[in-house]
């Protein structure tokens, strides 16, 4: 292997698109972090297998962090396809679902997919801060693999490439 080439992984996407189920929770926040973090360097958008409903613990949870995501609006990658065509260097699915869609997108496009499951906080019962507590918990954990697969010379966090 020659040294001066660096690894696939080593090299920084020009466009990343995230996926999850519903362009709500998961995508929107990893959407938000990224361009927070890397600024106009990459391209970055989110859509979900369905669009749904935007989610008020999101917006709590990114407020926290100083990022403002109250003028998302949900949709899907179907909507996406139709509005800005497909053409990312990497798509990152954050759940089984978008894993799925993300996949079938390979067949017509040339697009690398990494799988990150990542947890659905949506699925947290008890009061407000219980369940805002396992948002935080999913924007943390996306935080640190985001600055891990995409900060210049820092190993990144393994994927289910594709």
């Amino acid at each position: 292997m020659d040294p001066s080439v660096p690894p696939a992984r080593a090299v920084r996407p020009q466009s990343v698109l995230f996926l999850c189920g519903q362009n709500v929770v998961r995508s929107v926040m990893a959407s938000a972090l990224t361009k927070h973090l890397f600024g106009k360097s990459m391209y970055v958008a989110s859509a979900g297998v369905i669009a749904g409903d935007a989610d008020p613990f999101v917006s709590a949870a990114m407020e926290e962090v100083g990022l403002d995501v109250s003028r998302h609006k949900p949709r899907s990658l179907e909507d996406l396809e139709e509005y800005e065509g497909l053409g990312f260097d990497l798509a990152i699915s954050l759940s089984p679902d978008a894993h799925h869609l993300a996949l079938e997108a390979t067949r017509t496009n040339a697009l690398k997919v990494e799988y990150w499951p990542t947890p659905d906080p949506t699925l947290e019962t008890g009061n407000r801060e219980q369940r805002l507590a396992a948002y935080r918990q999913v924007r943390e954990e996306l935080e640190q693999r985001i600055l891990a697969r995409f900060r210049p010379g820092t190993p990144g966090v393994p994927g289910d490439v594709r």
